[in-house]
């Protein structure tokens, strides 16, 4: 008798190439399921998801709005992932930088935009750098499955969030559970007028330049890949691979720190506990529907927005569940992980008979 065998070889560039595509499609014959449950046309509400948004300006922006936090918690998870480091705490290292920038964004009134808006970004850097470093190190000194710490710690920040807004930060008038209004000086200017389109945008797009510009044209970012293809062969060459996985988490958890900044500085102007709509586990899907690029990142986050802002108005306009949306993007994930890995592991008919 024969049988089949895992076979330990990815498929060939062009079809590598083309699983975020076949990941996508996948997902939309899975979700019509769903969508005609609802009692939909599911060519309706994928027209709503995908098409209607973007005929109107209103929309558009908002899309723009949407994608400004996942784009740079994406870009951190595919930086932390091309070194091998899988970074789930991007949730809470936006938290960590969103509690720093609500602290000094208090502290700057008498400064200027031009010195109060850095320092608050790069507190909020360090900040997110700060909480990504605890998990960082159990991994290079103690091998401790980063997956397990960085979730884990997701949940520690948000009771620390809610400790300081139910604590110290809550409003004295209302009592509601929300820090001090930030410095006007220390709130991001608006990129358009009339919009919510804020700095954070320009801010996301900067550090996905320089990012993809470290990664790919930089020694320190070819040593960073290689560490993530295979670390042995990496230590092998004399990569430090400690150090360059102490270096990309300490990155990665900075720039969503900036994620954090931008919600507060953006959009809020103070910390609230539900300042964040899952960006830092949609960044883990970014990253993946990006294929661990920089342009493939900001094109997802620019989709899975799109995605975001269409559940709006196919739920308006069909009366779906408004959560459509939430269910595509976690259907993606879960679908592009298992086209990765039959890219990985393909199965293939085995010539050698097997024993009775």
């Amino acid at each position: 008798m024969f049988g089949f065998k895992l076979d330990r070889a990815p498929a060939p560039l062009w079809m590598r190439a083309a699983i975020p595509l076949v990941a996508v499609v996948i997902t939309f014959v899975l979700v019509s399921v769903l969508t005609i449950a609802a009692g939909a046309n599911p060519l309706a509400a994928f027209f709503e998801l995908l098409i209607n948004p973007l005929t109107r300006n209103t929309a558009r922006l908002d899309i723009l709005v949407l994608a400004t936090p996942i784009i740079l918690t994406g870009v951190a998870v595919t930086l932390a992932f091309a070194c091998g480091y899988y970074n789930i705490g991007a949730e809470g290292q936006l938290y960590a930088g969103a509690i720093a920038a609500a602290w000094v964004g208090t502290l700057v009134e008498s400064l200027s935009p031009w010195l109060a808006i850095p320092l608050m970004l790069l507190v909020g850097f360090i900040a997110g750098a700060l909480w990504a470093l605890v998990p960082a190190l159990l991994k290079v000194r103690l091998k401790v499955d980063e997956v397990v710490t960085t979730l884990l710690l997701n949940s520690v920040m948000l009771f620390i969030v809610s400790a300081l807004l139910n604590g110290p930060w809550r409003d004295s008038e209302s009592g509601w559970p929300q820090s001090p209004t930030i410095a006007t000086a220390a709130q991001f200017p608006q990129l358009i007028e009339r919009s919510r389109v804020h700095f954070g945008l320009l801010v996301a797009l900067v550090a996905a330049v320089l990012i993809w510009w470290l990664l790919t044209r930089t020694r320190f970012g070819l040593e960073l890949r290689a560490v993530g293809k295979n670390r042995d062969a990496a230590q092998f060459l004399g990569i430090r691979v400690n150090r360059m996985v102490l270096s990309a988490a300490l990155l990665s958890g900075g720039i969503a720190g900036l994620a954090g900044v931008g919600e507060v500085a953006g959009m809020q102007y103070h910390l609230i506990e539900s300042l964040s709509n899952s960006f830092g586990y949609t960044g883990i899907i970014v990253a993946t529907l990006g294929a661990l690029t920089i342009p493939g990142a900001l094109l997802a986050a620019l989709f899975l927005a799109l995605i975001s802002r269409g559940a709006l108005s196919a739920s308006r306009e069909l009366s779906v569940p408004v959560y459509l949306g939430d269910v595509i993007q976690a259907t993606l994930l879960l679908v592009m992980l298992a086209t990765l890995l039959l890219d990985r592991y393909r199965i293939r008919r085995s010539d050698t008979p097997r024993s009775a």
